[in-house]
Parts: C-alpha cells; structure tokens; sequence
C-alpha cells in the first residue's frame, strides 16, 4: 500500500507544480473597470423587460387606463372638453406614471438578496456599489419608455405641448432626476423588508397619498381651503408644475429650481442612507 501510495502523491504533486507554473507566467487580468460593471449591471436589469415583458405592461396599463378615462369620462366636467383637460392632464399623468415604476426597484433589489444573487455578486472582484447603481440605472431606461408610451397616448388624445420638443426633453430630464432621487428609498424597503409583497405593499402605502394629494388631475384653487397648501408643497406637486410648465413652454426659472431642489434634497438624504445600509448587507 505504501508503494503504491507514494507515486500517486507525486504525480498529484507534480500536476498542481505544473498548474502553478503555468499560471505565474500568466499575466493577472486587469479588475473591471467601475463604468463597464455598472454598464453590465444595468445592461442585466434591461433584459429582465426583455425575457419578463409584464415587468413594463402591467407600471403602464393603469397609467393607461387613467389617461383614456379621465380624458373622455371627467375632461368635460373639469376642464369644459377632453381636449382643453388633456393639455393639463398629460404632464401630470406622465409625472405618475414614472414615480409609481420606481417602487418596482426596491421590489428587484429585494428578490435579489433574498434568492441569494447578491452572495454571488460579493464574490466578484468588483466595485460593490455597481450592482446597485446597474441596476438604477436600467431603472431609467425603463422610466424613459413607460413615459414615451403614456406621452404618445396624450398625443394621439390631442395633447399639443407648446413647449415643442426642447421642452418636453428638458421635462423628462427633470422627471428622471426626481425618479433617481426617489428610488433609493423605495430601495432601502428592499434591503430592510422580508418579501418582495411586503416591499411592495409599503411603497404602495406611500405612493398613494403623495401621488393623488397633488395637482395632476385638478388645480390646487378648486380643493378646500386647508388642503390646498398640503398638495401645493406636495414634493411630486412642485415637480409636476415644473415638468407642465416646460411642456407647456410657459415654466418659470423659480418653478424649475425649485423642483431641482427637491430633487437634490430627496437624493442627498436618502442616498447615503441607502449606500450605508447597502454595504451592510454586502
């Protein structure tokens, strides 16, 4: 046994000398660089759309819905026709559409860590915050389309932004800007709660009250005296005047900054607390 042992060891021994060998004189690959793992990142949150469309189907359906009905069933009520209240209704349901699909980051993030993809992403030699910052990023392309869908709709009902296309492009930027922000807390649901349905139910909770306590579908001045300043500084209030106004070609520099500002603030609390709670889960 012991003879027969011996050359078995050594030719074991020798194999994994001959694999050392080969890999010392082999150059070390280079680390991925931050800007390809985020691309990589956010390329793989676009092809869930692709291989899960209903992803994209079900954020606009209602957004969809809402326009058809509130255009043709309220427009002559609120606005004296569907074609006056769509002017005023487009930006604001295309405002809605976008903040409720941000809830759905926090959704993915949450399956993710609880099916056990982030421990394989930990073992990866790359820049950790990327699979996060990937994944917010195909969240803006999906914004961009689910917001192209509802604005083609509003234009086919007789929306005419008078703005023109410089306007409505300097609308969606601002819209996007405001989303980013509001991702990362719809995010930190999804790395503190226990269940994708429960992430959701939560975002719901919020989302409810701070999108219809607004002025998407009437003016501020046709609400009850005490209501009135609650949906004027509503956060996605100030956003959808700015995005109406640039549509519309007739915003303020005040009613952008404004919106900017909310924008930059929601993102400076919100991020680092997101960033923090990130690393860790990592």
């Amino acid at each position: 046994m012991t003879t027969a042992t011996v050359p078995a060891t050594t030719a074991r021994q020798q194999t994994i000398n001959a694999v050392q060998a080969v890999c010392a004189s082999c150059e070390r690959p280079a680390p991925a660089s931050v800007l390809s793992t985020v691309g990589t990142f956010g390329w793989r949150a676009l092809l869930k759309i692709k291989h899960v469309p209903q992803q994209l189907f079900d954020v606009t359906m209602f957004p969809i819905l809402f326009t058809l009905l509130f255009t043709y069933l309220f427009g002559g009520a609120l606005s004296g026709s569907p074609s006056d209240y769509i002017q005023f209704f487009a930006p604001g349901i295309v405002v809605q559409t976008v903040v409720f699909i941000t809830m759905y980051t926090g959704v993915a993030i949450n399956t993710d860590v609880h099916k056990g993809i982030f421990d394989r992403f930990r073992s990866m030699p790359i820049w950790r915050p990327s699979v996060l910052m990937g994944a917010m990023l195909g969240d803006l392309a999906r914004y961009t389309i689910a917001s192209a869908i509802v604005l083609g709709l509003a234009v086919a009902l007789g929306f005419r932004p008078d703005g023109g296309v410089l306007g409505v492009l300097a609308a969606m930027v601002l819209l996007l800007a405001f989303a980013w922000g509001l991702s990362f807390i719809w995010v930190i649901f999804g790395l503190k709660l226990r269940t994708p349905e429960s992430v959701m139910q939560m975002s719901i909770t919020v989302l409810f009250p701070l999108v219809f306590a607004t002025n998407i579908f009437v003016r501020p001045k046709t609400m009850p005296g005490w209501l009135q300043p609650i949906v004027e500084y509503n956060p996605v209030s100030l956003v959808v005047t700015a995005v109406r106004g640039l549509m519309q070609g007739n915003a303020t520099g005040g009613d952008i900054g404004i919106a900017l500002l909310v924008s930059a603030a929601v993102l400076a609390v919100f991020a680092p607390i997101t960033m923090r709670l990130y690393a860790k889960q990592q």
